[in-house]
C-alpha cells in the first residue's frame, strides 16, 4: 500500500489551508475592526461585561485561523491541525446556524433576538449575511470532514518533532505580530470608506445654500430686475428714482444634498451640527479632525500628543476640532480635564446598534484625521501623530 498522499486529497487539504489563511488575513489586516465585531457578539449574547476583552479574543481567533492554515498547508503536525479544523468548523458551523435562524425570526417579527448581522468573517474585505455566513460552512464542512477522517494519509513534512512545533510557534508569532503593529498604526488595506483619499463629504448631509434677492420694478416700462444684495449695494441714486422696491425674496444657489449614510453628526452643546462645516467638498481650508471615539478610553499620552499638535493648529489658524460618541456630561469633564479650547462635538448614537461611524472612522482611539474638500489627506494613529503641519 503507497503511503503517498492521494492528490485528490493533496488539492482538498492546499485549499482548505488556503482558506483559512485568506480569512485570516482578512481579519488581521484590521484586527480592531474584527475585536469589534467580537464585542457585538458579546453584546448580542448577553455577555456585554467581557467587552475588555474582545480585542484580545480577536488577536487570539485571528492567530488560531493563521497557525491552522499554515499547519495545514505545509503539512506540520498534520493530525493537531486536522483536530484543530474539525473543532474550530463545528463550533462556527452550528453559530452561524442559530445567527441565521435568530436572524430569520427577526425579520419575520416572531422574536428580536439582536442578532449581529455581518459575522466578519472576512473581515471588511466581504461581507456576508448570516445566512450566506451559515451556507458557507456548510459547503466549507465538508471538505474538512474529509481531511479529518483521511488525516492519515497526509504524512507530516520532514522535520523533527521539535522543528515541527518551532514551526507552529513562528507562525503564531507572525500571526501576533502583525496584528500588533496594525493595532499600534492604522489598518493599511482595506475597503474602508474613511481611508486616504476617499472622498467623505457624502457621509455629511449639505443644507441647500441660499441668497437672498431683491425685485424692482421699472417705473417706466414696468420690467422687474432681480438682484443680489451686492449688486444692489453697486447702484446709483437714478436707480432707486427710476425702480421701485416690489419684494425680497430667498434664492436657492446650491440644491440639498442628503447624506449618503446617515448618522455623521457633529453636534454643540446647543444641537447645532457643525459636520457640514467642515466636511464640505467646497472648504478649501485644513481640517484636522481628532476622534476619540470613547473619551473614558482614550489614551493619556495620545491626548497629550494631541494637544500640542492642537496649539500648532490654532497658533496657525487652522481648524482643529474633536468628535467623540460621548455623552455632554462625559466631554465636560474631559475638557477640563485636559483644558481644551477646540471644539469638541458629540456624535449621538444607539449604544448597541450604532451607526458606529466614529468608531469605524478611526481605528485608533485617539486618532487625528486631515480632511482637505471633503477629502481624507492623511490619517494617523496616535502614536504616529505629526509633531508639525505641512503648509
Amino acid at each position: 500500500m503507497s503511503n503517498k498522499e492521494p492528490l485528490w486529497l493533496k488539492i482538498i487539504r492546499i485549499l482548505l489551508g488556503c482558506l483559512f489563511l485568506f480569512s485570516s488575513f482578512t481579519k488581521a489586516i484590521d484586527p480592531v475592526g474584527f475585536g469589534v465585531t467580537m464585542n457585538d457578539y458579546f453584546v448580542s449574547f448577553h455577555m456585554g461585561f467581557l467587552h475588555p476583552l474582545a480585542l484580545f479574543a480577536a488577536v487570539v481567533a485571528i492567530t488560531c485561523e493563521f497557525v491552522l492554515g499554515c499547519m495545514l498547508l505545509f503539512r506540520v503536525k498534520v493530525q493537531w491541525a486536522a483536530w484543530g479544523y474539525l473543532i474550530f468548523m463545528t463550533f462556527f458551523f452550528f453559530l452561524t446556524m442559530w445567527l441565521a435562524i435568530a436572524e430569520y425570526l427577526e425579520v419575520k417579527g416572531i422574536h428580536y433576538f439582536g442578532v449581529v448581522k455581518d459575522c466578519g468573517c472576512f473581515g471588511d474585505v466581504i461581507e456576508m449575511s448570516n445566512k450566506a455566513t451559515f451556507l458557507k460552512n456548510v459547503g466549507f464542512i465538508i471538505p474538512t470532514l474529509i481531511v479529518f477522517f483521511n488525516r492519515k494519509k497526509i504524512k507530516d513534512c520532514r522535520l523533527t518533532e521539535l522543528g515541527q512545533w518551532l514551526c507552529v510557534a513562528l507562525f503564531a508569532a507572525v500571526a501576533v505580530c502583525f496584528q500588533l503593529y496594525v493595532i499600534h498604526h492604522l489598518p493599511f488595506i482595506g475597503k474602508s470608506d474613511w481611508k486616504k483619499g476617499k472622498d467623505v463629504s457624502v457621509f455629511v448631509a449639505q443644507p441647500a445654500q441660499k441668497d437672498v434677492v431683491f425685485v424692482y420694478k421699472n417705473n417706466a416700462t414696468g420690467e422687474e430686475v432681480t438682484l443680489t444684495q451686492d449688486e444692489l449695494m453697486e447702484q446709483d441714486e437714478a436707480f432707486y428714482e427710476n425702480n421701485e422696491y416690489v419684494s425680497r425674496e430667498d434664492k436657492v444657489i446650491k440644491e440639498a444634498v442628503p447624506a449618503k449614510i446617515d448618522g455623521f453628526n457633529m453636534l454643540d452643546e446647543n444641537g447645532a451640527d457643525h459636520a457640514p462645516d467642515y466636511f464640505a467638498s467646497d472648504k478649501e481650508s485644513d481640517t484636522y479632525i481628532l476622534y476619540v471615539h470613547d473619551l473614558n478610553e482614550a489614551n493619556e499620552k495620545g491626548m497629550a500628543k494631541a494637544m500640542k499638535l492642537a496649539k500648532v493648529c490654532m497658533d496657525e489658524g487652522i481648524d482643529f476640532v474633536a468628535i467623540t460618541n460621548s455623552s455632554e456630561e462625559e466631554i465636560a469633564a474631559f475638557v477640563k480635564k485636559y483644558g481644551i479650547e477646540f471644539p469638541v462635538y458629540n456624535n449621538p448614537i444607539d449604544p448597541v446598534h450604532g451607526p458606529f461611524m466614529v468608531r469605524d472612522a478611526m481605528r485608533s482611539n485617539p486618532g487625528i484625521m486631515l480632511i482637505n474638500k471633503g477629502i481624507v489627506v492623511d490619517k494617523w494613529a496616535w502614536r504616529d501623530f505629526p509633531e508639525r503641519i505641512d503648509n
